[in-house]
């Protein structure tokens, strides 16, 4: 029986459903939702914070900004909470208001930026004010999860050897793309140690990760609107791109089933189940990685009309059409 006192010392790493039942597909979901931060944020979160308080980086009166479209915004949320840091998380419209106040809830700050930049959209937009913010007061202390490598060393030291443990026959890897802290981790530490492993980056349609061009994007947590700092696009093998009307299908039929999963894991599934459908086999044993659980959808992905009521577009048209 687990005993704490830090929430942050709570994750379960064992947690695994089979989704032949539930869809017919021959892949193992490893669900990250199961702790108090309710998703996979909470390792780079914790990762990057410990980095910060033994470098001297955070010390007693420092106040934590960061840039996130939620999910890291939580976990930051509760650890600095735990360990008596302010946190401010700058975030942007498409943030879900769930989440949003989730992080007041736990006495954090939320700054919606409202406009895009014109060429780093709302991710552009939101590190400029991060910037801003920390060059007014050094008190402010931003851990940068873009460039900051605890953010895949915390994959590589727990995600990745947990699979390989669960699956020590694993042959294909599923991971979302976003800061692609979890990707690469994962996929540096399979390069390292099981080098057949083959690692399939998930992507968003609209994203400009791995070079395609900008585009709308209604989702929180996968996809990016400036080139990720972290990648090294040498480690992955495949890129699957999928596009949002197949996310919320994806996050409907799973309910469908009894399993409330979140946007960036019907990302993952819906990737999964289009690679599987071209390069799948017999005997093959494939995971992807859940980072999220599907609460903090209620008013977006779960919602009846979402997203064609929210759209400028014929609701018939961008329901049968990519959103990006």
């Amino acid at each position: 029986m687990p005993v704490i006192s830090d929430p942050s010392e709570f994750n379960e790493e064992q947690l695994y459903v089979d989704l032949r039942a539930a869809l017919g597909l021959p892949l193992f979901l490893k669900c990250e939702g199961f702790n108090f931060a309710g998703s996979i944020k909470l390792k780079a979160a914790r990762e990057m914070v410990d980095a910060a308080e033994r470098d001297g980086v955070l010390r007693p009166g420092s106040v934590l900004v960061e840039s996130s479209s939620g999910n890291l915004g939580v976990a930051l949320s509760m650890i600095a909470a735990s360990r008596g840091y302010g946190f401010l998380c700058v975030t942007d419209e498409r943030c879900n208001q769930p989440t949003v106040r989730l992080m007041q809830s736990l006495g954090s700050r939320v700054h919606i930026v409202r406009e895009p930049d014109p060429v780093g959209g709302f991710l552009g937009a939101r590190i400029a004010y991060v910037r801003a913010v920390c060059a007014s007061d050094e008190r402010y202390v931003w851990l940068n999860q873009y460039s900051n490598p605890g953010n895949w060393r915390s994959h590589y030291r727990t995600t990745a050897p947990a699979i390989a443990r669960q699956f020590p026959h694993l042959d294909v890897l599923f991971v979302g793309a976003g800061t692609t802290g979890t990707l690469m981790g994962c996929a540096r530490w399979f390069w390292q140690w099981r080098r057949r492993v083959r690692v399939v980056a998930v992507d968003s349609v609209g994203s400009v990760t791995f070079g395609d061009p900008p585009g709308r994007r209604m989702i929180p947590g996968l996809g990016t609107s400036v080139p990720p700092p972290l990648l090294d696009p040498s480690y992955v093998d495949d890129v699957v791109r999928v596009e949002e009307p197949d996310t919320v299908r994806t996050c409907r039929r799973l309910a469908g089933r009894g399993f409330l999963f979140g946007g960036s894991t019907g990302t993952v599934v819906s990737g999964a189940d289009q690679w599987l459908a071209h390069h799948g086999r017999p005997g093959l044993t494939a995971v992807a990685v859940a980072p999220d659980l599907g609460e903090r959808y209620l008013d977006t992905v779960y919602r009846p009309g979402w997203p064609e009521e929210v759209l400028t577009e014929d609701p018939l048209e961008t329901a049968l059409s990519p959103l990006g």
